[in-house]
């Protein structure tokens, strides 16, 4: 049986239907990740798949999406000073703790700076002419795109913009509505690296998580961090180390962490200088081919297999 035909115990809800979830994380960029998930694409054949890492989305560098779809993403407000009711008291520049409200050009009129801004709404709340609004903030975008390996949604957070976490939701929660939509029984996400509030946002009520992590001292200790997370919100984890044969003494010391964290060991993928290339050429890697394209394939087969067992295992 596939992830895909495992449906009834699967753990993202939309309506009624049950559809698993493949979160893709790493400790830090450029583990991987992406690479691993835009093949995972390839070979699951018909999934739908999230951009989460909406700081620095790159998947969309591989599978050239075809935007179908873009909505604005709303999150938090922001002071606007109207000029032409305000009388220049300062009372707002008193009261603001981030230096968002100056004068400028010798003018007694504040203005406001909309990166320092945190939008407390204290200078709406003492104006005494209330000639500040506060009006909801723009802070990104978000699309549902059409690419060669099935639907896409994925975001672009503004500069500077907040409320990453929240954005996250919003496209897991718009992947879910695409697969229940169009009937497909699985949904990729390519996570954002890390701990913080984003990778929580893109892994609580996941299926399952993959860390894609490489040997080094830094990705020793990121899976260990990651891990604890998976833990703490009962998510079964899995462990790939990329590049492993750079330094296979670290890649031992990482599985057996790993392994006393409970986590599975779903693979190790080699050094291949193919890598890049299929990168430059807009591909996945697996459609390249090589070494790495064969470790990739031996991953994708042994994650879906654990998670199928982990779906079993489940079953009330």
């Amino acid at each position: 049986m596939s992830v895909s035909e495992a449906l009834p115990l699967a753990l993202a809800h939309v309506g009624e239907a049950l559809i698993p979830e493949l979160v893709v994380i790493s400790g830090k960029g450029g583990t991987g990740k992406t690479s691993v998930v835009a093949s995972f694409a390839v070979l699951a054949g018909g999934a739908v798949l999230a951009d989460c890492d909406v700081d620095a989305a790159d998947l969309h560098l591989v599978l050239a999406p075809q935007i179908e779809r873009r909505e604005v993403f709303i999150s938090g407000h922001e002071a606007v000073v109207r000029p032409d009711d305000c009388e220049g008291c300062g009372d707002c520049l008193d009261v603001c703790r981030f230096d968002a409200l100056a004068t400028r050009d010798g003018s007694s009129l504040p203005e406001v700076d909309p990166i320092a801004c945190e939008g407390c709404g204290v200078c709406v709340h003492v104006c005494p002419l209330k000639a500040i609004d506060f009006v909801p903030r723009v802070c990104g975008e978000w699309f549902v795109s059409s690419t060669r390996c099935g639907p896409m949604v994925h975001a672009r957070l503004g500069i500077a913009a907040e409320n990453s976490g929240k954005l996250v939701s919003t496209v897991r929660a718009e992947a879910r509505r695409v697969a229940a939509q169009s009937g497909r029984g699985l949904i990729l996400i390519d996570g954002p690296p890390g701990i913080g509030c984003p990778v929580i946002s893109a892994t609580t009520g996941a299926a399952g998580v993959l860390l894609v992590t490489e040997p080094s001292v830094s990705g020793e200790h990121d899976v260990g961090r990651a891990l604890a997370l998976t833990r703490h919100f009962d998510i079964p984890a899995a462990v790939c180390v990329n590049r492993w044969d750079l330094c296979p003494e670290v890649t031992e010391r990482i599985e057996d962490s790993a392994r006393e964290h409970g986590a599975e060991i779903a693979g190790r993928i080699r050094y291949d200088p193919s890598v890049t290339t299929a990168q430059i050429n807009g591909r996945t890697v697996v459609e390249l081919g090589g070494p790495a394209a064969d470790d990739i394939r031996r991953l994708w087969e042994h994650v879906n297999g654990w998670l199928t067992a982990s779906f079993h295992q489940a079953d009330p």
